[in-house]
């Protein structure tokens, strides 16, 4: 059985595609998902809409492309950056490394002790230098901040500590980052495209892969690899993005409502993504479909990942910001 396979024909740029589109005198704007409807980032996306229309006050139309028929989240970035074909889009800061290197250090491996410090670190805006940055050279505005899903590692085997996790190839995001900390601990990271991951398991080309509870639900991890190590390595942050090209040539009153509406949809987008985390996992292990495995040496994962941190942060010019994470209480 090979799944996923649905995404071949999903790849190809959609060059036909003008944003924004004016059809007799009413704005369209270009959405984009990896997912279907049950999916947080689907959700967080459709209420954004909503609450545009809203705070607008005036006809708007949205078309919101799901189950990655516009592709991944990386050609999202990269067409919201060219301003054609996607308008809005919820994108991993991993793909963003292109624009911008300090982009991964947004939800980077062992950033946050747990969800009160992670909710705390975007209370205080702590990441709009980098948002300042991703705007200025990539052309695309991060207008609120989502996610919230604890990353775990899935594999088809059980592993319980840092002797069992030696050599094992995981496969991990793009960004440098990722391979550095993942290597760090002992193991061998992979980059590969998020929808080949299933099969990369299946014919044993990677061990496991990393991901939060709803990711794993939605992709049917659990079906090759059903022994989810609580590495709790990482919380996720998933900016909702808007392509500046497409911010500019619309209506002051309406940028107004895309930037606010952002912000609430994204807050929307945290309480349900971090609420359904556990949620998920309880009802996929009650139905047999997953196990979750007692990770013990958490500890030292971090130990060994924070000079990797510290470093990265100097080489792009965040040891500020790191140092006022660290530092923050909550």
């Amino acid at each position: 059985m090979h799944r996923r396979s649905l995404f071949g024909a999903a790849l190809a740029a959609p060059a036909l595609l003008a944003v924004p589109v004016r059809a007799q005198g009413t704005i369209t704007l270009n959405g984009a998902s990896q997912f279907g409807d049950e999916h947080p980032y689907t959700k967080a996306l459709v209420r954004f809409e909503e609450l545009v229309k809203q705070y607008y006050g005036k006809p708007i139309n949205f078309v919101l492309h799901k189950n990655s028929s516009l592709g991944l989240e990386k050609q999202y970035f990269e067409y919201m950056a060219q301003g054609r074909a996607v308008d809005y889009a919820i994108v991993s800061p991993a793909h963003m490394s292109t624009f911008s290197k300090a982009a991964p250090f947004v939800d980077a491996p062992f950033l946050f002790r747990d969800v009160a410090h992670w909710n705390a670190v975007l209370d205080q805006d702590m990441f709009k230098p980098v948002a300042d940055e991703v705007e200025k050279r990539a052309r695309v505005a991060m207008i609120g901040y989502g996610g919230g899903g604890v990353r775990n590692i899935f594999f088809n085997k059980r592993v319980t500590n840092l002797a069992a996790l030696k050599g094992l190839k995981v496969r991990v995001q793009g960004a440098p980052i990722w391979s550095r900390t993942f290597s760090a601990i002992g193991m061998s990271p992979t980059v590969i495209a998020y929808n080949e991951i299933y099969n990369a398991i299946q014919n044993n080309v990677i061990d496991g892969g990393e991901n939060e509870a709803a990711g794993v639900e939605q992709m049917r991890f659990y079906e090759v690899a059903p022994q989810l190590s609580m590495t709790q390595h990482a919380i996720t942050i998933r900016p909702l993005c808007v392509s500046v090209q497409t911010l500019s040539k619309l209506p002051n009153d309406l940028q107004a409502a895309i930037r606010r509406a952002g912000k609430e949809a994204s807050a929307f987008h945290r309480t349900a993504e971090a609420g359904a985390d556990s949620q998920i996992l309880e009802t996929l292990e009650k139905a047999g479909r997953l196990h979750r495995v007692e990770f013990t040496d958490r500890a030292e994962m971090k130990r060994l990942v924070d000079p990797v941190m510290a470093t990265y942060a100097r080489e792009i010019d965040a040891e500020g910001i790191l140092n006022r994470i660290n530092a923050l209480t909550a």
